[in-house]
């Protein structure tokens, strides 16, 4: 199994910027979710100065964020293992920051429920 290794690196201008390490000579397949939903598309270029190394953007769009908490999760869609997750929190301030762990929880265990359902399909 290749090892893969997502660092973010910045969001800026509703940009979403990270560096995808790879053993491989081609990415992966990985995408953009917020609650088990694909959001916009994933750019994956080629960093010119290392090998196996990947530039990843995401334009984050603006007609999705509402008021409350919103967590993201980069994951390989081939085995829907996450490789990075981040919230965006819009909105009134909250008390205890608490709400955003259990947010990213909770978009886990529809990604883990999603994965165990195709899997299930594809044994039986």
């Amino acid at each position: 199994m290749t090892e893969l290794t997502l660092t973010k690196t910045r969001i800026q201008a509703g940009t979403y910027e990270a560096v995808l390490n790879t053993e491989g000579a081609e990415p992966p397949k990985i995408g953009a979710f917020l609650n088990a939903t694909p959001v916009g598309s994933l750019q994956v270029t080629a960093d010119p100065g290392q090998a196996d190394c990947w530039n990843v953007k995401l334009s984050i769009p603006a007609d999705i964020l509402t008021d409350g908490i919103q967590t993201f999760l980069i994951c390989n869609t081939t085995t829907g293992a996450t490789l990075d997750s981040f919230t965006i929190i819009t909105g009134e301030p909250l008390d205890d920051d608490l709400r955003g762990e259990i947010d990213l929880l909770r978009a886990e265990l529809n990604m883990l429920k999603k994965a165990f359902r195709r899997h299930c399909v594809e044994t039986a």
